[in-house]
């Protein structure tokens, strides 16, 4: 079973982002508070988890917690400050708009910048140790999971419903076919062989020509 704390801080809050490898929409994090009194045999990792049991989880995380907060951080951001950054900006906003204000931090994996002079520590695969960053990667991963199958009926061609963004051959292949759209990250590597790039602008939305 996952610990509760890490350290004797009264109000730790444990965060955590998905969406950092992805081609194509935001980067997300969430922080958590939860209670003295927390316990859940089922809290685990977000990605040991199934979808079934992290939809499950996510109504209780919110319900228990003493307060939590969600963050998106959008392509244009990432691919101007890059996803690093961008990974870290989330946290911390999403940290700065917790009420109780956090004693601690504990951060899943090993970077992060100070936010607002509080005592912090990076614990590299923390969401599988501690529960208030399994928390935290649960709610990241439903509420992105959510923004991807959104944008999923704005353009279906990438079947973001499935990939969620991630670099399959099949978004791959999508973004060979059809270019790329205002949701993908245009620092990114998107294609093995990406050469020339030409920019149009169609109803608002970027869309790349790839030219081998």
């Amino acid at each position: 079973m996952l610990a509760l704390k890490f350290s004797e801080h009264l109000y730790e809050t444990g965060t955590d982002e998905a969406g950092r490898g992805c081609l194509a929409g935001p980067v997300t994090a969430a922080a958590v508070i939860l209670p003295e009194d927390f316990q859940n045999d089922l809290l685990n990792d977000s990605k040991q988890l199934t979808e079934k049991i992290r939809e499950h989880l996510r109504p209780i995380i919110q319900d228990h917690a003493l307060c939590y907060h969600v963050k998106h951080i959008e392509p244009e951001v990432i691919d101007e400050i890059n996803i690093l950054n961008a990974s870290i900006k989330a946290m911390q906003e999403c940290i700065t708009q917790l009420n109780p204000v956090p004693h601690y931090i504990i951060v899943d994996g090993n970077r992060f910048k100070p936010v607002n002079n509080i005592p912090y520590s990076c614990i590299v695969q923390g969401d599988g140790k501690y529960l208030s960053i399994a928390a935290a990667s649960i709610l990241a991963k439903t509420y992105r999971d959510e923004y991807m199958d959104r944008i999923h009926e704005e353009f279906p061609m990438y079947n973001w419903k499935k990939n969620k963004g991630y670099p399959t051959a099949e978004h791959r292949e999508a973004i060979r076919k059809y270019g790329i759209t205002k949701y993908h990250r245009k620092s990114f590597r998107l294609l093995p062989d990406q050469l020339e790039l030409q920019f149009d602008i169609l109803e608002d939305v970027h869309v790349t020509i790839y030219n081998p």
